[in-house]
């Protein structure tokens, strides 16, 4: 099993509507170093941070499950989608995506800023100066590390 954090603006696509959905393809992803995780990393049953983005408080909100293998995202075939790609072709499709279903919500946020203070988690990408990934992978040390944040 991996491990995986995906960003997600509230506004957009919160944990509270993937709580209600229950699955979701996560779709809209247009750069090419977090499709190829979804694509060539990501695999039925691997688990994921579901990471609020572009708020007052960015953090970790909740877990969910990659619930599906990667596939071609919809979204960049059609015209009057805000993700369209023009020269994405079905044959050859461009962008891909996961199936992630809602595991459940942290009991509380665990916040970027509280993430940056523990030296434990120094050489997370997340907390590295610059990294604007919407996919990245988490090492298991990492994972366990903030799981047990979620306690403090």
């Amino acid at each position: 099993m991996k491990y995986w954090l995906m960003k997600s603006e509230p506004d957009a696509f919160s944990i509270d509507d993937l709580k209600r959905k229950g699955v979701e393809p996560w779709d809209g992803v247009r750069n090419y170093q977090a499709r190829n995780f979804m694509r060539d990393g990501m695999k039925v049953g691997d688990k994921i941070f579901f990471y609020h983005s572009n708020t007052d408080v960015p953090g970790i909100v909740g877990i969910a499950t990659v619930a599906s293998p990667a596939y071609p995202d919809e979204s960049q075939f059609n015209p009057k989608s805000k993700y369209f790609d023009e020269t994405a072709k079905r044959e050859e499709p461009r962008w891909m995506l996961v199936d992630v279903k809602f595991d459940r919500k942290l009991k509380r946020t665990i916040s970027l800023d509280e993430l940056k203070g523990h030296d434990e988690l120094a050489d997370m990408p997340l907390v590295r100066k610059g990294n604007r990934l919407s996919v990245m992978p988490v090492a298991k040390h990492d994972w366990d590390y903030i799981l047990k944040l979620e306690k403090a």
